[in-house]
Order: C-alpha cells, then structure tokens, then sequence
C-alpha cells in the first residue's frame, strides 16, 4: 500500500500537527506502507526557514523511512491574514503539481492549515485515486473564533462553501475529536463515511522520570511550584489571561513557565516587562526529544483556550503528553476535552478565562497532595486509551478500506 500525505507542517518542527503526522507514518511503515510526504520547508512558528534547509522549488529527504518532498511556498510569520493566506495557498500549489509525479493508492491531505485539501482532491482527480480529508481543526470556522475573519464577510463564506464542498467530495473524513464528527455530520454529510482518530501521546518518548535537577537548577525554578504551558502561543491560547494576576501568586511559590512560539508571544513578553512580572519565564522551543527534561519539571500542565463554543469541539494535544509524564492537568477548556479530565479524574478543569476559578483549582492541586496524587494516577489511566501506536494502527485500519 502507498499513501501520499500532504501536510503544511512535519519533523523537524515539533508543533502537534507534526508530531501527529510523523508518528502515524512511522507506524504505518512497520505495517509495511510506503509513506510520502509533501510538505514545505520547515519555518514553524517563526517564518523562519530552518538552519540547513532552503526554500527551494523542490528538495527531497528520507526521514527514518519516510520519503519527504519539501516544496516552495511563500513563508511568513504567523502574522496578518492575507499574508497567512498566501502562505497557504503557495504551498497548496506547489504541493498540487509535486504529487503529480507520486505513485500513490491513495492520498490523505490535513487541516489546519485549511489549503492543503483542495490539493488532495484536485489530486484525487487527476490521480483517479481516493482521497482522505482529516480535520485537526474545523476551518474557517477556528479564525473566526480568534477574531481573525468575521462571520458575515464575503472570504468567510467564500470558505464556508469550500469546506462544505471538501466534505463532500472527500472519499473519507478523518477527524480528531467526536464534536468535529457530530459537527461535519449535522451538516449534512454522511456519517458512515467519518471517522474519529482522536491525538495521543508516543508513550515509548513520553515516560515518567524524575525532575531534571539541572534544568531546575539552570533556570532557577528549584523549589519552585511549577505551572507548565508548553505549545503554540496563539490568539486562540489567550495566555495573556494568567500575565493580569501572576505577580498574585508570587508569594505562594507559585512559578508560570511558558515555552514556545507563536503570534502573540512578543505581546506576553513586552505585558510580562512592562508589569515587572517576576514569575513567570518565558523560554523558546527546543527540540522534541528534550521537550521531555521541560515537561518533567512542572508539577501541573496548563492547558488553555480563549472561551468560545468552537474551541468546546477541541482536544488540545499536550494533555496527552502531559498526562503520560503524569503531570495532572490544569485544564481551561470546556466540551469533549473537559470531559476526558473529569472522567479518568486527571486534574482539574477551570472556567476559561475566569480567575476565580482558575485560582481556586491551583491551590486545591498545590495543596492537596493526596488529590495530587490521584490525578497522576487518573493521568496513567488515560493514557492507556491515547496510545499514538494504537491509534496509528485504527487509522491505518481505516485507510485499507479503501484500497
């Protein structure tokens, strides 16, 4: 079997939509598959191409087994909405005309960012191949959600109607949480033909240790309370939510580390400086495999949304991490992700963007340490049921149905 992927982001940038990707083409290569890759050169979050790599028409690599086209696209910062559209439909063009000349059974095409699918079905047509849509992100209706695009312009529905005809077109839907399905199905498209494959953790990279005392020690965190956000720093995170009270808790041993990039981060560093925030560190990304020495640190992930019905759809990425390093989650996102935290019972969920609430569950998990313990417990528990290998496996199940 031959499956041609096409994706905006892949190794070695570290966000979930890459991480995602490499791990299930890593999987399905055991199973005997032979995975290409479409992709650009790597810029995320930054818009910034990476050392060794350069912006070219074409360039090809193998990476541990998986054969990777990278393309030309117009790279930018994550920064201003035209700007962002163009990034993506370059890349939707380069990629289109580069899996031409791919032997493909079938091809897969994944959102955000949202113009990587009308390449797999333009492809799909050409090919005369079948092709699958997996939504990360139910697009447009996301940036409207952040305040990007409003819900009455002409480019909203313009988008709107192009999704609706993905949907439609699309041989099979892939989506990552149950809301995203209810939500595609009321809508009109047939619900035998969607699928849920929701995100989980590579629990042979993710374990739990022992906090890295030198980590601890170089950033002077040691006896601290250490409340973890590691990701994409973006609009829809609102992180400048926890800058207006943190000083508050400075006094309780309290310590917020932020580590990551995104387009609102020059905005939290400027807040942080110019309030004299003391406790709060902001650090940039680093690669996946340390990512483990920052998640071992922290005593309690945080992991947020601005508070809105779409992000109620939505299952953040690092609670699975998080969880399989059993680090209790401190969870600001209601739905179906909020439902997981209160059902294995691992961590606690506050009301997004309510200081009240977030305060109250903070101090109940730093003070608590029999509940503390529960949590990581609940965290173990969850993670049996968000094993990325078995997870793969589903999805790859999925797949040879159409082959």
């Amino acid at each position: 079997m031959r499956i041609l992927f096409i994706t905006d982001n892949f190794p070695p940038e570290v966000n979930a939509p890459a991480t995602r990707t490499y791990e299930h083409c890593m999987e399905w290569i055991k199973q005997g598959v032979e995975v290409t890759v479409i992709t650009c050169a790597p810029n995320f979050p930054k818009g910034k191409v990476y050392p060794g790599y350069k912006n070219k028409l074409r360039q090809e690599e193998n990476i541990d087994g998986i054969r990777v086209i990278r393309v030309w696209s117009y790279i930018t910062a994550n920064e201003g909405f035209v700007k962002r559209i163009l990034d993506f439909m370059s890349f939707g063009f380069s990629a289109f005309w580069a899996g031409l000349f791919v032997k493909t059974d079938l091809i897969i095409a994944t959102s955000p960012q949202f113009f990587t699918t009308p390449t797999g079905w333009l492809l799909s047509v050409f090919k005369r191949k079948p092709w699958v849509f997996e939504v990360r992100d139910l697009w447009p209706e996301s940036i409207k959600a952040v305040s990007a695009i409003k819900e009455d312009s002409r480019i909203f529905k313009i988008l709107e109607k192009l999704e609706m005809f993905l949907y439609r077109r699309a041989t099979m839907i892939i989506t990552v949480t149950e809301a995203f399905k209810k939500n595609i199905a009321g809508r009109g498209i047939d619900e035998k033909k969607i699928h849920v494959v929701k995100n989980g953790a590579n629990l042979n990279l993710f374990q739990p240790k022992d906090k890295c005392s030198e980590l601890l020690k170089e950033l002077g965190l040691e006896d601290k309370f250490i409340v973890g956000y590691i990701g994409t720093h973006g609009m829809a995170h609102k992180l400048d939510f926890f800058l207006n009270f943190a000083k508050e808790t400075e006094n309780d041993n309290v310590h917020f580390l932020f580590l990551g990039e995104g387009a609102e981060k020059q905005n939290l560093l400027r807040i942080a400086k110019e309030n004299g925030i003391t406790n709060v560190l902001f650090l940039d990304n680093v690669p996946k495999d340390k990512v483990i020495d920052y998640v071992s640190i922290v005593d309690v992930a945080l992991v947020h949304l601005k508070r809105s019905d779409t992000f109620k759809t939505v299952i953040p990425s690092k609670i699975f991490e998080s969880a399989a390093m059993r680090k209790p989650i401190l969870l600001g996102v209601e739905g179906e992700s909020k439902e997981i935290i209160e059902n294995f019972n691992a961590g606690l969920c506050f009301i997004p963007e309510d200081k009240e609430s977030f305060l109250n569950c903070l101090y109940e998990m730093k003070d608590d340490k029999l509940l503390y313990a529960e949590f990581q417990k609940g965290c173990e528990e969850l993670v049996k049921e968000f094993d990325r290998v078995k997870l793969a496996e589903r999805m790859l199940s999925y797949l040879k149905e159409l082959n």
